[in-house]
């Protein structure tokens, strides 16, 4: 079985998607990249990171959380958009887009996901 082995997010701006991030998910960072071109995910599972570039839309990415509807008002409070979360057999699924455009989802799995 091949398993996922390292997601990015594009962003215009590493310095303002830290404290984005930072503020929305509690995420801390790894300083041994270059802050100015990409930042590591500390601790994430998968590994990820967050990369200097120009794509802004990842309508598949899905960050899982247990409250989509204070994780939508955290998005808005920091400067992004969050649209109305919709609901499905697999739970509440809504997406939102950073301070700087970028796009992503957020899921909150009904019992059993």
């Amino acid at each position: 079985m091949t398993r996922l082995g390292y997601v990015t997010i594009d962003t215009p701006d590493i310095a303002k998607a830290r404290v984005f991030y930072a503020g929305l998910f509690g995420w801390t960072f790894d300083e041994a990249g270059s802050l100015s071109t990409y930042l590591h995910v500390a601790g994430s599972d998968p590994a990820f990171g967050i990369v200097r570039g120009e794509q802004k839309a990842y309508g598949n990415l899905y960050f899982r959380v247990e409250n989509i509807h204070a994780a939508c008002e955290r998005v808005n409070a920091l400067g992004g958009h969050a649209a109305i979360p919709a609901e499905s057999a697999s739970g509440l699924s809504v997406l939102v887009s950073d301070d700087q455009g970028v796009t992503f989802g957020l899921w909150q799995p009904a019992t059993g996901y």
